[in-house]
């Protein structure tokens, strides 16, 4: 029996009582340490007030849009009631299945290449400026740069510059990296709507505002033309072959014409006379067949290209003054009293003598 004891101790029951009565304890043990509460507090009203004086201003811009695929919606009733019944329909009426489809959009907006190509845009009222350089400005990080070279002029990002050095595609992806993390937020407000919601955080108003705007604008340019590349690079084949044809019918009414006034001065003798006559008209009937359903078929892809080409539609846009983020004093100081009283009480609780 002994041995039963030792291998298994006795464990106490669960009392809600008995931890009531430890925290009882607790506190009476804290309030032993009044003046040191006393001490603990001036210093969280100051670090609060410090905290909320040092802590940066930022800007949000809010930006609302659709995405609408005409061709999806002809068979969204249908595919909805396939659904139901454990079908999927979104490949077979061609709707928004692919790669751009659904949450991927927030994925595009959200990538590299998109970030990189809003950054090297124009800032406004400076003249090769670009909304990189504004970020730099805006976190202070030029100066930080300084060290990573011997020039005295600072690292810039000009607009409409291809031929970047290694250290400026270096800062480049460092800056992209930060704002994916940390400025730029994509997603649905609500999951059962269509609408997606993007937010842009930063320290400076309007580089806020315009990065919103701008990424939209090449995620829009970048989305439509995926989406419509293969229809597009069908009409472009059919108009370059009816132009072709065309201007071949062109010269071959010209000869008809042409042979039909040699035939007016020809010797009625000859039997052969209206020959070429013949041929060429047989020519030119052959290509107004061809031009005529090259023409046809262009109407029609030119028909499905619109069909295709989905609506990009902004809802809501930013508009000036954005929303405001700053740590304000009164919350400021309560945070610091709170913090400051929780880690001391912690001190004193894990630290007192049995």
């Amino acid at each position: 029996m002994t041995q039963e004891s030792s291998a298994y101790p006795y464990e106490p029951e669960f009392s809600f009582k008995k931890i009531i009565a430890d925290r009882k304890k607790d506190i009476k043990y804290l309030l032993k340490f009044k003046t040191r509460f006393l001490l603990a507090v001036i210093i969280g009203i100051v670090s609060g007030a410090a905290a909320a004086w040092y802590w940066p201003v930022t800007y949000t811009s809010r930006l609302t849009f659709i995405i609408e695929d005409s061709k999806a919606s002809g068979g969204s009733l249908l595919a909805g009631l396939a659904g139901q019944f454990g079908f999927d329909m979104g490949g077979m009426m061609g709707g928004t299945s692919g790669v751009l489809a659904g949450e991927n959009v927030m994925a595009l907006l959200k990538s590299e290449s998109m970030i990189k190509k809003t950054l090297l845009t124009p800032f406004p009222g400076k003249k090769n400026y670009s909304l990189a350089d504004q970020y730099a400005d805006s976190y202070k990080l030029k100066p930080k740069w300084a060290k990573y070279t011997k020039s005295s002029s600072p690292i810039m990002f000009p607009v409409n510059d291809n031929n970047y050095t290694r250290l400026q595609d270096s800062l480049l992806q460092d800056m992209i990296l930060n704002i994916s993390e940390n400025s730029l937020s994509i997603g649905k407000p609500d999951k059962k709507l269509g609408f997606f919601e993007l937010n842009v955080t930063t320290r400076n108003e309007d580089l806020s505002q315009l990065f919103s705007l701008r990424i939209i604008e090449k995620a829009t340019e970048f989305y439509l033309y995926t989406k419509t590349k293969a229809q597009r690079i069908n009409v472009n084949r059919l108009q370059t072959r009816a132009d072709s044809i065309g201007r071949l019918l062109n010269r071959k009414t010209y000869t008809t014409s042409a042979a039909n006034r040699i035939l007016l001065d020809a010797n009625p003798a000859y039997p052969t006379a209206n020959v070429r006559v013949e041929l060429e008209q047989r020519d030119k009937m052959v290509l107004q067949t061809i031009y005529g359903e090259i023409i046809k078929n262009l109407e029609i892809s030119r028909t499905l290209l619109i069909q295709e080409t989905p609506t990009f539609q902004t809802v809501d846009s930013p508009d000036l003054p954005l929303k405001k983020n700053q740590v304000k004093y009164p919350k400021g100081i309560v945070m610091g009293i709170v913090i400051a009283v929780v880690l001391y009480s912690l001190y004193l609780l894990a630290f007192r003598k049995s």
